[in-house]
């Protein structure tokens, strides 16, 4: 029986088991494994409501065990630490609880097929004192905590007179810095209404762009112009072009002399793929990326594919994917039909992936949402508002009914949305 190993369960990973699990796995024609570090999925996009409380763990976070058992894969726990590409074996680290004993050794896992979709973790560029006193967003547990230094400040703040302003800095005005800053003055408004005496100047938070406008990555004016106001409306301070050069206990110094006050920091600047994509012998680039064919092949081995933020893939015009979720989805669900003709034949041609840009979605929390769909057709269309947020949140959706299948996804979505609506609009505890 066919081997096929996947390490990553993030949005890609998910779609792709879903696809090969319930076609491959249940009907018994591969043994299917996925490996992370984790035990659960929450949708990375949304680890910014989970940091401040918008989102309730419990409700959105899929189990690997129940969802593997329910879909034709099995689970392993784990962090990778090798491939034996000889054997064709993967190597997990030992794993270790909070107190640093040993749970379970270092342990092997055959493949005759190896799928690496392990993301991107923040880049931190080497600046001093990031590591130390900047808060991130890759996995669940760093939001969890994050979740609790914000409400404790909050509440800190709220009963002590003699402290002005909750200071927050966050380096980067991408998509997560964006709406991370929106969700910070959501939070401060529910809890206003939860009984906190937060006075509304209470909250003072800046964003920080080494760009000369935030979200750089925008290429639409009209939606850039459209997130900067709204930031502005919310009193959000917008520090462009300004370069960090230190962070401190206290704050961040900046390369033009200037020295931002923060009482939380959150660093949401760049990204590169984990150091540990260098070290298994396969060729990567400068940003830890595996490089692969344009088909996502690993360029050193046939049996190794790489989807998303962990691979360099090649396009027609010389360049390569960009590291957005819809490059990790549509490239993950390629490898899955990739999968399925090798597992009939071992020489089968694979059709080569093509990016084409589907647009983009910033939502500012209940503020505001922006965005762009169809990209790649002429520029494609832009909107604003209700409309926008309901596209956004269509793509969540869209992911659970790939993720659980249209029946049961249904069902979820349908169980969620009741939640949702029961539960308090933040979660507190």
């Amino acid at each position: 029986m066919t081997k096929i190993v996947v390490v990553g369960g993030g949005a890609g990973g998910m779609e792709l088991l879903g696809k090969i699990g319930r076609k491959l796995g249940k009907k018994g024609k591969a043994e299917i494994t996925l490996v992370d570090v984790c035990d659960h999925h929450i949708w990375k996009a949304l680890l910014h409501e989970l940091a401040t409380g918008s989102l309730d763990e419990g409700i959105n976070a899929v189990d690997y065990r129940v969802h593997g058992a329910n879909t034709g894969y099995r689970f392993e726990q784990g962090a990778l630490s090798g491939i034996d590409r000889i054997n064709r074996k993967v190597i997990l680290a030992p794993m270790t609880d909070k107190d640093g004993i040993e749970v379970l050794p270092e342990r092997q896992i055959d493949y005759d097929y190896l799928v690496l979709g392990i993301g991107a973790v923040t880049n931190d560029f080497g600046i001093p004192g990031v590591k130390e006193h900047c808060n991130f967003l890759d996995l669940t547990t760093q939001a969890m905590d994050l979740r609790q230094k914000i409400l404790t400040r909050f509440l800190q703040y709220a009963k002590n007179p003699d402290h002005d302003h909750f200071e927050i800095a966050i380096v980067g005005s991408g998509a997560t810095g964006v709406e991370m800053a929106a969700e910070m003055h959501h939070a401060a408004d529910i809890l206003r209404g939860y009984g906190y005496e937060i006075s509304p100047d209470l909250l003072k938070v800046n964003l920080i762009e080494a760009a000369d406008r935030v979200m750089p990555g925008l290429e639409q004016d009209s939606l850039q112009k459209a997130v900067d106001t709204q930031l502005r409306d919310l009193g959000i301070e917008i520090h462009t072009g300004t370069m960090v050069t230190e962070v401190t206990a206290e704050g961040m110094k900046t390369k033009c002399g200037k020295f931002i006050q923060a009482d939380l920091m959150i660093w949401a600047a760049g990204v590169k793929a984990p150091e540990v994509l260098s070290t298994l012998d396969l060729q990567t680039n400068k940003a830890n990326q595996i490089k692969v064919h344009q088909n996502c092949q690993s360029i050193d081995d046939p049996r190794i594919f790489s989807f998303g933020d962990c691979a360099e893939c090649p396009q027609p015009d010389g360049s390569f994917t960009p590291p957005r979720g819809q490059t990790a989805r549509q490239m993950a669900l390629l490898i899955g039909d990739h999968l399925m003709k090798l597992r009939k034949d071992d020489k089968a041609e694979l059709k080569p992936y093509v990016y084409h840009n589907l647009g983009g979605f910033v939502n500012m929390s209940k503020f505001h949402t922006v965005g762009n769909m169809f990209t790649f057709m002429k520029g494609g269309v832009n909107v604003h508002g209700w409309p926008a947020r309901f596209v956004y949140t269509t793509l969540y959706r869209r992911h659970m009914l790939a993720i659980h299948g249209p029946v049961k996804g249904v069902f979820m979505l349908a169980l969620n949305g009741m939640q949702r609506w029961m539960r308090p609009e933040l979660k507190i505890w």
